[in-house]
């Protein structure tokens, strides 16, 4: 096995100083791991094609950072849906079909993969209730977002004490779309006509994902901020989607964002 630098997220500075030592957050980028390729660097996806030992390996440095064993870093399959899992000392490695996971269990990383959309990490530190989940447009229209501070709630967070952060996503220099993805947006709500503007192609728009998440992360009633990272033009520490289908290339590696209650 190649042996790599160990991996550096990046950290919110409202988590941090949301959460102190109690709880530790990482949004993972691509350079820490050993997978080679077009999967160069930390690629966490169990769904692609690269080398199983390689992924493993890199998920295994993933749990390390948070000073876990891999049994206890939690991700889902990723659906794009607005579900979201409840996840305890139980948690035996199952990865079930879902966007989003809460836990009040101290010593789990909840983890979630992306590579365009968005991760977003919560936290209520006063009641020690921890959050993860994956927001596409998809998820974030569904109401993945809404759900996973409901999720908390039931767990006994509290809203006004949940603070959240959106990780690297794609941005809206980045994210062209088509007249038919716009009139779903508008058709829903009509102030969303603010989250477009008009691209340089005919009939085709721009679309702010990291505003639209923002802002109903903020609506639902918790304290939230965006890193203001794009995944797309850095290719040295980001997988994206949208530039691997743009270059043409056969398959694409995804970082991991994740977060955990750490044991008193």
């Amino acid at each position: 096995m190649t042996h790599a630098p160990s991996p550096e997220p990046i950290q919110s500075a409202l988590l941090k100083e949301a959460t102190g030592d109690a709880i530790r957050h990482g949004y993972f980028t691509r350079q820490g791991g050993v997978s080679d390729g077009i999967y160069r660097g930390l690629n966490v996806g169990l769904g692609s094609s690269d080398e199983r030992a390689k992924v493993e390996e890199n998920r295994r440095r993933v749990a390390g950072w948070f000073d876990l064993p891999v049994e206890r870093l939690a991700t889902v399959h990723q659906v794009h849906s607005p579900d979201v899992v409840v996840v305890d000392a139980s948690y035996d490695g199952t990865r079930q079909p879902a966007d989003a996971l809460v836990t009040a269990t101290p010593g789990i990383a909840l983890g979630v993969l992306a590579a365009d959309c968005g991760p977003i990490l919560f936290a209520d530190p006063e009641n020690r209730v921890v959050g993860a989940a994956h927001a596409g447009w998809k998820g974030a229209f569904a109401g993945v977002l809404e759900n996973t501070i409901e999720a908390m709630i039931g767990l006994g967070a509290r809203r006004e004490a949940i603070v959240a952060c959106l990780g690297p996503s794609i941005s809206k220099a980045s994210y062209e779309v088509g007249p038919e993805f716009v009139e779903r947006f508008v058709s829903e709500n009509s102030d969303y006509q603010r989250y477009f503007t008009p691209s340089r192609k005919p009939g085709h728009s721009m679309f702010d994902l990291p505003a639209f998440t923002i802002d109903r992360l903020r609506a639902a009633g918790v304290k939230a901020e965006s890193l203001g990272v794009c995944t797309y033009p850095d290719s040295e520490r980001f997988f994206s989607y949208r530039r691997t289908t743009h270059s043409q290339e056969p398959d694409y590696g995804r970082q991991i964002s994740a977060i955990a209650i750490r044991e008193m």
